[in-house]
């Protein structure tokens, strides 16, 4: 060897043994995440913005949109299977025919609320909308709260039922189970309006038969008499300005029920004054009145002293007292007949009528059965069999009733019409 080549060699440093000296390897260098990254032949695609730890999405719909989403995962494994996922569910939602987005429970159930009290407001929601709320305040949205409404099967349906039935402490009767059926519908009507699910989506029903109600208790002759004569008075009276207001639209409203026998709701409180007139037969006039309601519309007849409750009702609303009386059925008036004096109809008046039964002592009848308004429906058609001896068909055409409901009703009356003729 030269003594160049030997000069060169030992003049070489040697490096340490030292591990810190030593090449990295492989595993301990760091791993530069992708900015972006495709997925679905690139179908659904995964970024993250600057600056910001989440992951987001974008992925392509059948015509061809775009969604974009965040999948709220840091990591990029997590990010993935989420926003797969999210494309999965569009993909399955849209071959079902449901809207892309799928509202929660809560949303739907805001939305239908939302909808009812509006149609209340401007006075062209039923009366029973007010039932439908209450169920589903109190019962549907804080059970089924985050739940999907197309993803609730039999089983939840059931388990509600069993929960709301402790939450009541009581077996709702069928006319409760009615309301509870048809709000759960209204909910469903909702969201397929909205395009949010399909009607092809086969949601549970809820169970609608129960234990059936008693009858409604009626008042007697002797009763009515009382509560007539307790209420001329009791209309002028009112600590608050506004009991002065609606205590006398009450008293006119109790006595129409009894007068006419109509359903009180959407039937009584959607009377307009163009919905009266004069109806002559045979050279006498009888006063008509077209109602609207749970069996659809009809003309039914009014006790002649219901003149006496119209012209109370014409002679407090500003909208048509200039307008004489002998010529307000004539004057095609639109406005409704049942409203404070600027024209306002309260949402409520079942309210009032308690504290008229609390007030009068009237508010039990002799078995111990709470008084409602309903109960002066049942009392015109069971004076109507008792004392004007009307029949069964034509009392039916009143009420917009069959003959055959009234006569399950009131068939115990009966004996009691014929005891002249049987004893």
């Amino acid at each position: 060897m030269s003594k160049d080549v030997v000069t060169k060699l030992t003049n070489l440093e040697v490096l340490p043994s030292s591990p810190q000296y030593h090449q990295p390897k492989l595993s301990t260098l760091h791993f530069a995440e992708p900015q972006s990254l495709l997925l679905r032949d690139g179908e659904v695609v995964i970024f993250r913005r600057p600056n910001s730890p989440l992951w987001q999405c974008r992925f392509k719909r059948h015509d061809s949109t775009w969604d974009r989403v965040s999948t709220k995962q840091a990591s990029i494994e997590h990010a993935v299977r989420v926003a797969c996922d999210l494309y999965d569910e569009a993909r399955f939602r849209q071959r079902l025919g449901l809207a892309q987005k799928a509202p929660t429970f809560a949303e739907i159930a805001h939305t239908t609320l939302y909808e009812m009290r509006r149609d209340l407001g401007e006075g062209i929601g039923k009366s029973v909308y007010l039932s439908y709320i209450t169920c589903i305040e109190k019962y549907f949205l804080p059970y089924f709260q985050d739940k999907r409404l197309e993803e609730i099967t039999y089983t939840d349906v059931h388990e509600f039922e069993i929960w709301r039935n402790r939450q009541m402490r009581l077996v709702p009767k069928a006319s409760t189970l009615m309301n509870f059926s048809s709000a759960w519908t209204k909910l469903q009507q909702t969201a397929v309006n909205k395009g949010w699910i399909s009607e092809r989506v086969a949601i549970p029903k809820l169970t609608s038969r129960g234990h059936k109600g008693k009858t409604r208790p009626a008042f007697s002759r002797e009763e009515i008499d009382k509560l007539l004569a307790y209420m001329e008075q009791w209309a002028k009276e009112g600590r608050l300005e506004i009991e002065r207001e609606i205590r006398p639209l009450v008293r006119d409203y109790v006595e129409m029920l009894l007068l006419t026998g109509m359903r009180h709701g959407t039937e009584a409180l959607n009377i307009c004054w163009n919905n009266i007139e004069w109806h002559t037969n045979n050279g006498k006039k009888y006063l008509r009145i077209w109602v609207d309601g749970k069996t659809g519309g009809r003309w039914l007849i009014a006790k002649h002293r219901a003149i006496d409750v119209l012209k109370r009702l014409h002679s407090r609303q500003k909208a048509v007292y200039d307008i004489p009386f002998d010529r307000l059925f004539e004057s095609r008036a639109p406005q409704k007949i049942f409203v404070m004096a600027d024209g306002h109809q309260p949402l409520r008046i079942d309210g009032t009528f308690k504290k008229l039964m609390r007030d009068s002592g009237l508010a039990k009848s002799q078995d111990g059965q709470m008084r409602t308004l309903y109960s002066l429906r049942h009392t015109y058609a069971t004076l109507e069999l008792l004392e004007n001896k009307t029949d069964i068909h034509t009392l039916a055409k009143q009420m917009g009733n069959s003959a055959a409901m009234i006569e399950r009703h009131y068939s115990k009356l009966t004996p009691t019409m014929a005891a002249e003729q049987l004893a």
